[in-house]
């Protein structure tokens, strides 16, 4: 039994690739991980929003979000079923540190392409050329 590494950033995207993900899992009898990142802006906080309370807490906030999303796509059974990993960091680099040692990654992609794709970054075209596993990515079409 093995790993599939997902990642899930509450797009439409990235929950047909969870939803592709429990599929396969299914069928290898592996487990599932979903894999939030986030990441502080460029810019500081304080320029940004002066007086933001003190308890202001982005990684709880990406945890509720990331259970709320998993729950909304795949009721209470199925996320419970799912291992959840919020981390801070760039995405890509955070879904390929997650990777290592699993037997799948699986991604969700925007259909961004060409010329659009290298001005806007894309996970999935960084986590397919540098992933330590295969890796699927789930194109929404």
């Amino acid at each position: 039994m093995g790993r599939i590494v997902v990642g899930v950033d509450g797009s439409e995207s990235s929950i047909k690739a969870l939803h592709w993900a429990v599929r396969q899992a299914e069928l290898t009898g592996d487990t599932v991980e979903a894999v939030n990142s986030w990441e502080y802006p460029a810019t500081s906080w304080a320029s940004m929003m002066p007086g933001m309370p003190e308890d202001f807490d982005p990684q709880a906030l990406a945890t509720v979000a990331l259970n709320e999303t998993l729950e909304e796509a795949l009721g209470a059974e199925g996320a419970a079923a799912v291992s959840k990993i919020v981390v801070i960091g760039n995405p890509a680099q955070s879904l390929l540190d997650r990777a290592k040692g699993a037997n799948l990654l699986v991604v969700g992609a925007r259909g961004y392409s060409g010329f659009k794709a290298t001005l806007l970054g894309s996970v999935s075209l960084h986590v397919t050329q540098h992933a330590p596993c295969p890796v699927t990515v789930v194109r929404d079409v």
